[in-house]
């Protein structure tokens, strides 16, 4: 199972991004996704997730509203689009493809900072 999480950079208060997670290793379609984060010196946060299909995003209610989760399963690739991004939302972020996050991949750093 390989799964590189792409997409961070460093961006103003109130900007966007669009995270992407490349999957590999095993039948992306068939599989629950989910995105994590990792904030500075807190632990790990279940940010969103998504059926296999597609059809059944949900984002956790602390970033809905603000954050879309969405998936191409022609590409293997997930998504997380990042919209009014807060100082707060400072963290590392990491795709998984279980609910707890033991299995996730390589993250991608997030830095919202004026």
């Amino acid at each position: 199972v390989q799964l590189q999480a792409s997409g961070g950079g460093l961006v103003q208060p109130g900007g966007s991004l669009r995270l992407s997670c490349l999957a590999s290793g095993f039948t992306f379609s068939d599989s629950w996704m989910f995105w994590f984060r990792q904030a500075p010196g807190k632990g790990l946060e279940r940010v969103s997730r998504i059926s296999p299909g597609g059809t059944l995003p949900n984002v956790e209610a602390s970033w809905k509203g603000r954050f879309t989760v969405s998936r191409d399963n022609a590409k293997n690739t997930l998504y997380l689009q990042m919209n009014n991004l807060k100082s707060e939302d400072t963290a590392m972020y990491y795709c998984a493809k279980d609910l707890s996050g033991n299995e996730k991949g390589k993250g991608t750093l997030v830095t919202v900072s004026s």
